[in-house]
């Protein structure tokens, strides 16, 4: 558990800093030197012609950094990304937008960084603050998931 440690705030799991509650813009590093940020979560706007909004619910993409400052390729199959709203409750439902998608998957070489796209719908109901969390599954048996708050813009 020592990379669950609040101590100094710097939102790395190598160096002891929380995994939970970082904000959107900070960088959270596995052991092994994958590091993820979610850059921002904004509304989805750019519908192509077989696409509609849900007057219901807000649509919003997830951008996310990777940068893999390890020695290995990584699968980003491994990783996996769950939305809650954070005002009062509700999961937000995947979803897949045509336009600038770019999904967490294929490899990703040492020293590569990459911004991969999360598309996601949550009833207005409940607001548009959030957490997102991010998973991965390893050999390695990482069981530390960050998880990132903010507004979806």
């Amino acid at each position: 558990m020592e990379h669950c440690s609040e101590d100094d705030g710097a939102g790395t799991g190598g160096d002891g800093g929380p995994s939970t509650d970082l904000p959107f813009g900070k960088v959270y590093a596995w052991p092994d030197g994958l590091e993820v940020t979610v850059v921002e979560a904004t509304v989805f706007s750019d519908w192509d012609e077989y696409e509609e909004p849900d007057p219901k619910s807000t649509e919003f993409r997830i951008r996310l950094k990777f940068d893999n400052k390890s020695s290995e390729s990584v699968d980003l199959g491994d990783l996996s990304v769950m939305v809650d709203g954070a005002t009062n409750g509700g999961q937000s439902s995947s979803s897949t937008f045509s336009k600038g998608s770019a999904p967490l998957e294929g490899r990703l070489a040492p020293g590569v960084s990459a911004v991969k796209t999360d598309d996601n719908a949550l009833e207005k109901r409940y607001g548009k603050d959030i957490v997102v969390t991010v998973q991965r599954t390893s050999e390695d048996g990482f069981d530390v998931f960050p998880e990132f708050t903010g507004t979806i813009k």
